[in-house]
């Protein structure tokens, strides 16, 4: 059964309209294709993934702690890979 991804008001209202560029998708492959994945302060997960389409930059996605609905995504222009 697919996982149903959620958007918070600010990601649809804020997110998308200060980066126009950003598709849902791209977001969507990152939770589900990680490279590494963090919590965060105040009950949020960092996601970080490969968007080929984006140049192949790294897109750092953050959920609220369900980890399924989208909150703010931007190229994460210093996310260093640790082993």
């Amino acid at each position: 059964m697919a996982t149903v991804y959620k958007f918070t008001p600010y990601f649809e209202n804020e997110v998308l309209r200060k980066r126009a560029y950003l598709k849902k998708e791209w977001c969507i492959d990152v939770l589900e294709n990680p490279l590494r994945i963090e919590a965060q302060e105040g009950n949020r997960y960092r996601f970080w993934g490969k968007v080929e389409d984006l140049d192949g930059r790294i897109l750092r996605v953050v959920t609220l702690d369900d980890k399924v609905t989208i909150h703010n995504a931007f190229p994460d222009r210093r996310y260093r890979h640790e082993n």
